[in-house]
């Protein structure tokens, strides 16, 4: 089952959300808007979530787009749920470790590893 969301694709691995990102840049604050608003309708849908947001075709990002992340990454809390990100390419990873958000977040090499470590 997928389900095609503007710059999104949410689809279920089990009990897993996976969520892959369709544009390569992640930049406009408008696009970073309806991706927040579109995740969290999905995660205010499901309680205690369980969520893999997927960045391997991503190659640039903004601060706002970290900032999104982090939001995120509360409403899932809130919810009783587990946010994961994987394939994250080494620049935007150096960012990640700069701002110690590789800290803030559980981060995988690829998808498969993420998933194996939702259990």
């Amino acid at each position: 089952m997928s389900e095609q969301r503007s710059h999104i694709m949410i689809r279920r691995a089990g009990d897993v959300f996976v969520v892959d990102f369709a544009d390569r840049k992640i930049l406009d604050e408008l696009v970073i808007n309806e991706i927040s608003e579109e995740l969290t309708a999905l995660i205010s849908q499901h309680s205690g979530i369980r969520l893999l947001l997927n960045f391997e075709h991503v190659e640039h990002m903004t601060s706002a787009a970290l900032g999104m992340l982090i939001t995120l990454r509360q409403k899932v809390q809130e919810a009783g749920g587990t946010l994961k990100l994987a394939g994250i390419i080494p620049q935007i990873y150096e960012v990640f470790k700069i701002t110690r958000l590789n800290h803030v977040f559980e981060i995988h090499d690829n998808q498969s590893g993420a998933l194996a470590a939702f259990g």
